[in-house]
């Protein structure tokens, strides 16, 4: 599953910088292999930053990729094991019986969740949360084709000052839909990248393609739909694992 270029590029070094005996050593290769994807699939945990008032982190990316499912498994992460106060609030309401799953999610864990149908909304909503630590924002999915609806999201996003915006895709989906996917969302300036579905995901080159066509880091990955758990922060040593060895993940 990894590109041509991407892996000529993770090769190329690895044929000049060793000896013809070294090269004759596969072990040492496949280090080599290793080391170079864990270099070029980075990660950047969350910071939930220091700064005055409620540190916002939004999702964003196309329908049906598990944004509302993985925003409750962060929220639930943040309340549960570090003892954060946590708001959530939803702009997904556009999906049938969205808001009531995520609100469903949000009484389990006991957090306040908040409905932002338009920017002023959003920021309302916000300003609403002022309390909290955290605030998680479930955005509406955008089909990468609509650039209408993708303007309505940046303005959105502006409204909730984000300090974390993670494009979420589903390693599910065929390469050409990630790249084109990618490519809609990019005028947003997402930081990170989170890949959900591992579960679903037949090889795993798509994730050193992305890292190598966005430059963005990948902040977590998930692979099931049980919350809190089936979440977990990137690894770049086991995510370099996986796309080496298209191994089956746990």
């Amino acid at each position: 599953g990894v590109s041509a270029k991407v892996a000529a590029a993770i090769i190329t070094p690895i044929r000049n910088g060793l000896t013809p005996e070294q090269l004759a050593d596969g072990a040492r290769v496949e280090a080599a292999v290793l080391d170079g994807l864990a270099r070029l699939v980075r990660a950047a945990p969350m910071t939930a930053g220091s700064a005055k008032g409620p540190y916002t982190v939004a999702l964003l990316g196309p329908t049906g990729v598990g944004k509302t499912t993985t925003i409750a498994k962060l929220a639930a992460l943040q309340r549960l094991r570090h003892g954060k106060r946590v708001g959530l609030v939803t702009a997904d309401t556009y999906r049938i019986a969205a808001v009531d799953q995520l609100r469903t999610y949000a009484n389990i864990i006991g957090l306040p969740v908040r409905v932002a149908a338009t920017p002023q909304e959003m920021e309302r909503a916000c300003a609403s949360l002022s309390d909290c630590d955290m605030i998680f924002v479930d955005t509406a999915g955008r089909s990468p084709h609509d650039a209408a609806r993708i303007e309505d999201l940046r303005e959105s996003l502006a409204a909730c000052n984000a300090a974390e915006k993670h494009l979420v895709l589903s390693l599910g989906a065929a390469d050409g839909v990630l790249e084109r996917t990618v490519e809609r969302f990019k005028p947003l300036a997402p930081d990170r990248l989170l890949l959900t579905k591992l579960d679903e995901a037949v090889t795993f080159g798509a994730i050193a393609n992305l890292a190598s066509a966005t430059g963005l880091p990948i902040g977590f990955v998930t692979n099931g739909q049980e919350v809190p758990d089936q979440i977990e922060a990137a690894d770049p040593k086991k995510l370099a694992g996986l796309i080496f060895s298209a191994g089956v993940v746990s």
